[in-house]
């Protein structure tokens, strides 16, 4: 191929700063069916904070260099496009089956402009086996061109951490595949060509998907171990962290600690690698236990601060708690999956009163996802409680301050010197 021009399908977390990366040196479009986001974008902001508006604006204004960005959200502005990458959510519903509905609908939408030579590369989570068994029929079926004839795929997993800035899409090593071995070779030459921390070219399209699926299970399993050992220390009356702290001076123990479990990957990917397995006759176990724990820290949480306030003396039917944060990650205005969730509907469940502070969250998207008004600011001598469940920079200082005497205070992420604190995860 001799010039490429690239189409990033998909515009949120993933495909916005791998568009600019690749804007940078080529020809990019950008397409998602959101049309807000499409203006808000050609406007130079970005909501998300992945990207700095002096970054986006300056590859918008770059299109007349022989490079830069355009975004549209019209399918026939894609055919002039010679590289497809699908950078689509794969959420799970609510029985944590996973969702290919978005990636099924962006392989229609690429489908229908597909064209001889054209490659599409997937960057979506998906199970082992999944870009060939259930993207690739649709993609014929919509072109009416045959796989590794007409036309080709890839899949380069995504490593986007959501708020990172210095973990960012070029400083990432990128995992490449391609479904013939020449292909292979033009997908990972083409992301080398942008991405600084280099790449590694993966044996396969199975491969890679599988190595993609088993990070974050990895993850999973790890941080649902130490939930548990926080459940068992909180029956011996001893301080996890510290524990954690003292096992961590062995060179080769892991440094996970406790804590919620949500996100667009971690709580998600396992999921996936577990319908694959039950679908080749394997019943996961040690996945799906990680997931069933960690899924309870939120309800344990929530129990843990209505024992709390019993022991200091209120009524819990008649107490207030603030809940801070609602992100599932910490200086992120990412709510997708989080699990704060489970810590306010469990006080709700006996009668508390719970408010929800967030600087970070977009109050608009709280009310969709979650149903909760979010407070614009919090005045701390209102509650008989604070659940510290976000570890936002703003929170850091003049929280201790601010809560009056008596107030139980539940720190979820440690953020605090253990002595200021009435308990901790």
């Amino acid at each position: 191929m001799s010039e490429y021009k690239i189409a990033i399908i998909g515009l949120g977390y993933v495909g916005l700063p791998l568009a600019v990366a690749f804007a940078e040196k080529y020809k990019v479009l950008g397409f998602d069916i959101n049309e807000p986001r499409i203006a808000e974008l050609n406007d130079g902001h970005d909501h998300t904070l992945e990207v700095e508006e002096d970054l986006l604006k300056s590859v918008l204004n770059g299109k007349e260099a022989g490079h830069g960005l355009y975004n549209t959200c019209l399918v026939e502005d894609l055919a002039d496009c010679n590289v497809y990458i699908v950078t689509v959510p794969t959420p799970i519903d609510g029985d944590h089956n996973p969702d290919l509905t978005p990636l099924i609908k962006a392989s229609e939408t690429v489908g229908k402009v597909l064209k001889e030579g054209d490659i599409v590369i997937y960057e979506s989570t998906v199970y082992p086996g999944a870009t060939e068994e259930e993207c690739v029929p649709v993609l014929e079926q919509k072109s009416d061109l045959v796989y590794n004839e007409s036309f080709f795929c890839g899949y380069s997993p995504e490593r986007i951490n959501p708020g990172d800035k210095e973990h960012t899409v070029k400083k990432i090593l990128k995992v490449t595949s391609g479904s013939t071995p020449e292909i292979a070779e033009q997908v990972d030459n083409l992301y080398k060509s942008v991405i600084t921390a280099g790449t590694y070219k993966a044996a396969s399209i199975k491969v890679a998907e599988a190595a993609k699926v088993i990070e974050n299970s990895q993850r999973d399993i790890n941080i649902a171990f130490v939930n548990e050992l926080a459940m068992i220390f909180n029956k011996m009356d001893i301080d996890t962290v510290d524990v954690l702290e003292a096992a961590g001076t062995k060179w080769n123990f892991l440094p996970f600690r406790p804590g919620l479990v949500g996100g667009h990957c971690i709580g998600v990917d396992p999921y996936y690698l577990a319908q694959k397995a039950k679908k080749v006759g394997y019943y996961p176990q040690i996945l799906l236990a990680g997931r069933r724990l960690n899924n309870s820290i939120g309800p344990y949480v929530g129990s843990q601060v209505v024992k709390l306030l019993m022991k200091s003396g209120k009524v819990v039917n008649q107490s207030r708690v603030l809940v801070l944060g609602i992100t599932f990650k910490e200086n992120c205005p990412d709510i997708r999956n989080s699990r704060v969730i489970d810590i306010v509907l469990e006080l709700e469940d006996f009668g508390v009163n719970v408010d929800v502070y967030d600087p970070w969250a977009n109050a608009e998207e709280v009310k969709h996802e979650y149903g909760l008004d979010l407070l614009e600011s919090a005045d701390f001598d209102l509650y008989d409680g604070v659940v510290l469940a976000v570890a936002h920079h703003q929170f850091e200082e003049g929280l201790l301050e601010m809560t009056k005497k008596g107030t139980v205070i539940y720190d979820v992420k440690s953020f605090f010197p253990k002595n200021k604190v009435t308990s901790r995860l």
